[in-house]
């Protein structure tokens, strides 16, 4: 079996919030498409106007569920699956794409709220692909602790880039 080929009769309410509602079985680059979901809530809520506060928290609590739920099943999918830290979980995205996203000074205009989401989303990119220090070595952590830290430790440097690169060009 390839590394993130999806086995049969492969299901489950673990195996959906551990890829991410099936994200983590598309192709090409499944962590990029994992990481979509926080980035098109929190784009589609400020398009809707709602207060930057509640889109917070609902960016936070997308994350929270879905970093709860890597911890809670990471583990028994990277057993399912035979690999460390399979392609297929993306929960981890979810989550670290979510830090990414907070606290940001989100206003009317439209432009900036799509190119605010747009930076956010590839600073997280970056970052995860990367693992800059400490994100590689804590990433040998097992189970889905180990799944989930080095995605954290993106969002916490994509966070402070995203709102350094937004609050110096608007």
């Amino acid at each position: 079996m390839s590394r993130n080929s999806k086995p049969t009769g492969y299901g489950g309410f673990g195996v959906w919030i551990a890829t991410g509602m099936g994200l983590g079985w598309m192709r090409p680059a499944p962590g990029t498409w994992g990481s979509l979901p926080p980035v098109v809530l929190a784009c589609a809520l400020v398009l809707l106007g709602t207060d930057a506060r509640h889109v917070d928290m609902s960016v936070a609590l997308l994350g929270l569920l879905f970093g709860l739920g890597c911890l809670a099943w990471g583990s028994d999918v990277e057993k399912r699956i035979g690999k460390k830290d399979p392609g297929a979980v993306v929960s981890d995205e979810i989550a670290g794409q979510s830090l990414a996203l907070l606290w940001l000074p989100w206003d009317n205009d439209q432009g900036h709220t799509v190119a605010t989401c747009a930076i956010a989303f590839f600073a997280f990119r970056f970052f995860d692909i990367v693992k800059p220090p400490p994100a590689r070595g804590w990433q040998r952590l097992e189970g889905g602790l180990g799944i989930l830290i080095d995605d954290l430790v993106a969002g916490l440097y994509a966070l402070v880039t995203t709102q350094i690169l937004v609050r110096v060009l608007w």
